[in-house]
């Protein structure tokens, strides 16, 4: 018995030597599996740290910037009509050109068929309630066809100017301008032709100096009554538009 019980001594027992190494060894894979943990940890928090900014930086990139507007206020001219798609009148030319060329700009088209200075003058404020960066004031032909006075058609067209810059000081305004045949006579049709470019003088403003130019007296490029462009006469007025407009956009 004393010899079996030797025998289970020297084979279970662990020398102390031993028993440290052991211990050291039991510190040794804990202390391992603590920072396997602590680094899994760590290593979760970067990546979530990385995946929040990655999404910032999405949501910020996929925030188009807001887009300036350009009014363009006149009567049918401006409102294209007779053709068959309102898209085709000059403004909505200037629109497609400004989104081939990648610009931040919408185009709000405020023509109406049949409105005299007086009449734009009447809307303007019901139309300033919304921003505009740049302003087009395309009126007075049917002044002139009516045979208003000169006087009456230069007072409304300042007006108009003047409450557009008192409203949005800082918006960019462009008066497009226009003649009319002698049919009222030639004083007439020259008093009237000076008024806008004695407007643009005195108001700082870019000025259209005929916006029917190339277009007015065509019979091809007009419809069947001779005063409205066809939708080829309104890629004229287009141009004449853009030609003074692209620099200031």
């Amino acid at each position: 018995m004393a010899g079996y019980a030797f025998f289970n001594y020297k084979f279970c027992t662990l020398s102390i030597p031993t028993m440290i190494a052991v211990r050291h060894f039991k510190t040794f894979v804990t202390l391992s599996l603590l920072a396997t943990v602590l680094f899994s940890c760590g290593g979760e928090k970067k990546e979530e740290a990385a995946q929040d900014a990655g999404s910032t930086q999405t949501a910020a990139k996929a925030t188009p910037a807001k887009k300036k507007t350009i009014v363009f206020f006149g009567n049918s001219l401006t409102a294209g009509y007779g053709l068959d798609d309102p898209s085709q009148a000059f403004a909505g030319l200037i629109q497609k050109r400004i989104d081939s060329l990648g610009l931040n700009y919408k185009v709000i088209n405020a023509g109406v068929s049949g409105e005299t200075t007086s009449g734009g003058n009447s809307r303007i404020d019901w139309l300033l309630k919304q921003p505009l960066d740049v302003f087009v004031l395309e009126l007075g032909g049917n002044d002139g066809l009516r045979g208003i006075p000169v006087s009456e058609t230069k007072k409304n067209l300042q007006e108009i100017l003047d409450k557009v810059k008192a409203k949005y000081p800082d918006a960019k305004r462009v008066l497009a301008g226009m003649q009319i045949p002698p049919n009222m006579g030639q004083k007439y049709a020259t008093e009237f032709k000076e008024v806008y470019a004695d407007l643009a003088e005195k108001n700082d403003v870019t000025l259209i100096p005929f916006l029917l130019e190339g277009v007015g007296g065509e019979s091809k490029l007009n419809q069947s009554d001779g005063i409205h462009p066809t939708a080829e006469g309104h890629k004229i007025l287009a141009e004449n538009v853009w030609i003074r407009i692209k620099d200031i956009l």
